[in-house]
């Protein structure tokens, strides 16, 4: 694993931490435009991949079937904070397929929201598969089955007729092929792909360059579009991807997976970016995202002031005094 130092952490002027990874900055037609570390380093893509997971439904014109609003597809591509939008969009993508939140094989935890705004969580508390980040996902896959008659209750299951249709479908997106995607099972059950942040970053580039696509066009625009418009669908108050994408003004699409992993996609500029974390350290992921940002020439003085806190250079203590930095210790470097 070529890996390199992204992110240090100092207190008092000498180094604690350095957290490493690696970045891959690519345009849609597959080409590296710059790179820190090992650009072809293989990880698994976790939540960065859920967007991709959606085209076998987009394909098949199944938001129009259904009568998927836009924050509805939004939510195919969420990790939500399980908010009552987020719940009660994913009780209606269900009722507009016939099911209930039953049907969901993505398990149940409780709901980001809590963590996120520092609220207790209330005693006695019972949530369901409704308030899983990924069950507006999983709302989708079964939706899936309902329009081409499938079993829903193996629908997680690797060999099901729409996990090999996601494969299939996530592969000509990234330019592999399937059987070169090693593959294991996510937090939500479903299957999920490691593949080399350059083939991540290429698949985002695509997506954000919407119909330019040859391939998947049509689809790429409307979940980026739907993404872009409704960012707050995608994550929830006080999240990253809804920090970013509101920064970007409707240009990136953003994704965070989980263990260190991050997309930014350009719509203007056909590019993307994918980043790896080796630690899965979230401090150190987002504020090396904000300094790809910069070192790329994507950020206007708004942008940087509006994504400052993301950066965290300064570390506080309990009592607020300023006791070290998070800063960045990487220059891209260009093919």
């Amino acid at each position: 694993m070529n890996l390199t130092p992204l992110i240090q952490l100092t207190r008092g002027g000498t180094p604690e931490c350095l957290h490493f990874g690696a970045v891959a900055v690519m345009n849609r037609a597959g080409q590296l435009q710059a790179f820190a570390g090992d650009p072809h380093l293989v990880t698994f893509t976790r939540s960065t991949l859920k967007a991709l997971q959606a085209l076998p439904f987009l394909e098949a014109g199944g938001p129009k079937q259904f009568g998927f609003s836009q924050p509805q597809i939004a939510m195919l591509c969420a990790s939500h904070s399980g908010e009552d939008k987020h719940v009660q969009a994913t009780i209606g993508m269900l009722e507009q397929a016939g099911k209930t939140y039953k049907v969901l094989r993505c398990g149940c935890h409780v709901p980001y929201h809590f963590e996120f705004s520092g609220q207790p969580v209330p005693s006695g508390a019972v949530f369901d598969e409704r308030y899983n980040n990924c069950s507006g996902k999983h709302a989708g896959f079964v939706a899936y089955c309902v329009q081409h008659g499938l079993p829903l209750d193996d629908y997680t299951a690797p060999e099901h007729p729409l996990q090999q249709a996601i494969a299939r479908d996530v592969a000509r997106a990234v330019g592999m092929d399937v059987q070169d995607m090693p593959r294991g099972i996510d937090g939500c059950s479903a299957p999920n792909f490691a593949m080399p942040i350059s083939k991540l970053a290429v698949g985002y580039a695509r997506l954000a360059s919407g119909t330019q696509d040859d391939t998947f066009g049509a689809s790429f625009a409307m979940l980026g579009e739907a993404m872009t418009a409704h960012p707050d669908m995608v994550s929830g108050t006080g999240r990253n991807d809804l920090a970013f994408m509101q920064a970007g003004r409707g240009d990136w699409v953003t994704k965070v997976g989980a263990d260190g992993v991050q997309v930014v996609g350009s719509k203007s500029r056909g590019e993307a970016f994918a980043l790896k974390i080796s630690d899965g350290n979230k401090p150190a992921l987002f504020a090396a995202s904000v300094e790809i940002l910069d070192q790329l020439g994507w950020l206007d003085d708004a942008q940087r002031a509006a994504l400052q806190p993301w950066r965290a250079a300064e570390i506080r203590n309990a009592r607020g005094l300023l006791v070290g930095e998070r800063l960045p210790v990487f220059k891209l470097e260009t093919p």
